[in-house]
């Protein structure tokens, strides 16, 4: 049972800053070196092509790798694991600004994607070592309040240091950011798993594990909620250059149109989610969340099938959807975490691996089908929050609780 953070952990704000950044590091990790496109393959002799690979490496190691850190975690500690995570990020970063060819980039790239997801994946589990019901909810949303605004400033901070130093800059800048933050979990994250209560990290306890989980029909209820429910915001950052350029009638240099609103919402629904842990079951949670999450869906529908000429119409659903989905977060997470006490460094994991590979399956194909129109784009978004509220309430029934009134 977690103690109350007096006891465990003096500084929960500045603990809560420090896993923010680790989260952080996935963000930057993509968008920031977008706007240097063009000057890298300039200077690396490359094409479009190639460097859109230095993203699928990314993601695919991310994945992979998603699966390993948290039940390292639960058998070497959470501390080590990050801060090993980190010295990798940084190392790998730097040998992306000294990179010569594209294919030095893949390398770098890919052992990037191993490393950035140890922060995002036991800094989830940390929270939940440290606290209960409640707090636990709240700390998360205040984590993901403050990692919200990642997605936003990393392309706007990237074109900077293009435009000002070139591109190998950003990849510096990257270095010294994984230097920064190993330097603030070496000084102030403490330990949260006590070496009494670490598994052993074995093949076979490691199978039987994530046998346990995939077998536990709650734990994949939720974490299956959870994806869905970001896949109907998710589809249009996929669809960004589709929705913004040809559907808006916008150019490259507007695409604050599309994440200023999403980050606002994301923003504002995690500072709300704070203020009503401690007062809102998870059950009401969920249904506020899910209820502004469907009045967008149903506003963004009407809104496409008249599609008025101003982009402010459109964006609106970017705004109220993520403030729905910010809310339902921590709910979201917490709960399948405990439905997994003994391993929820492993569960962190799973739930993570899973969002990535439903992440990778939408930018391959469900994102291209949709994109064509901006009525089909709102159908497929609809859809997603739909399936998402279904896995809600399939989560919901089999680990026994029900909406308020049901």
């Amino acid at each position: 049972m977690p103690q109350p953070a007096a006891a465990r952990a003096p500084g929960r704000f500045g603990i809560t800053l420090i896993l923010a950044g680790l989260a952080m590091l996935g963000p930057f990790s993509i968008n920031a070196y977008l706007p240097s496109f063009h000057d890298m393959a300039a200077a690396l002799d490359t094409d479009a092509v190639a460097l859109q690979l230095t993203i699928s490496v990314y993601f695919f190691a991310f994945a992979f790798m998603s699966l390993w850190h948290g039940a390292m975690s639960d058998a070497f500690g959470r501390r080590s694991v990050v801060l090993a995570g980190l010295v990798v990020y940084a190392l790998s970063s730097l040998g992306c600004a000294l990179a010569t060819r594209v294919e030095q980039v893949w390398v770098m790239r890919a052992l990037q994607g191993f490393s950035a997801g140890a922060g995002i994946v036991i800094g989830r589990a940390i929270v939940r070592d440290l606290y209960d019901g409640a707090l636990a909810r709240r700390m998360m949303s205040q984590v993901v309040m403050i990692f919200g605004v990642a997605p936003a400033i990393a392309p706007l901070v990237g074109g900077a240091l293009q435009v000002a130093f070139g591109w190998r800059s950003v990849f510096l800048f990257l270095a010294l950011l994984a230097a920064c933050l190993l330097a603030a979990v070496a000084l102030r994250l403490p330990e949260t798993l006590p070496a009494g209560a670490r598994r052993p990290f074995d093949v076979g306890d490691l199978w039987r594990g994530y046998l346990t989980l995939s077998g536990n029909r709650g734990f994949i209820a939720w974490t299956l909620a959870y994806a869905l429910m970001f896949g109907a915001f998710f589809i249009y950052v996929l669809s960004a250059p589709v929705f913004v350029m040809r559907h808006l009638g916008l150019g490259e240099a507007d695409f604050i149109w599309l994440f200023g609103p999403a980050t606002a919402g994301l923003v504002a629904g995690s500072a709300l989610a704070g203020r009503v842990a401690v007062r809102w079951s998870v059950a009401r949670t969920l249904v506020a969340g899910f209820a502004l999450m469907g009045a967008a869906a149903g506003y963004n529908l009407c809104v496409a099938w008249i599609a008025p000429a101003a982009p402010g119409w459109h964006v609106a659903y970017l705004f109220v959807f993520n403030l729905g989905m910010s809310l339902a977060m921590p709910a979201l997470t917490i709960r399948g975490l405990d439905c997994v006490p003994e391993r929820r460094g492993m569960g962190s994991s799973v739930q993570l691996f899973v969002q990535t590979g439903f992440n990778a399956i939408l930018a391959a194909v469900l994102a291209p089908l949709m994109w064509g129109s901006l009525v089909s784009l709102a159908w497929g978004a609809a859809g997603l929050w739909l399936c998402g509220g279904v896995g809600v309430l399939a989560a919901l029934r089999l680990t026994k609780e029900s909406p308020p009134g049901a």
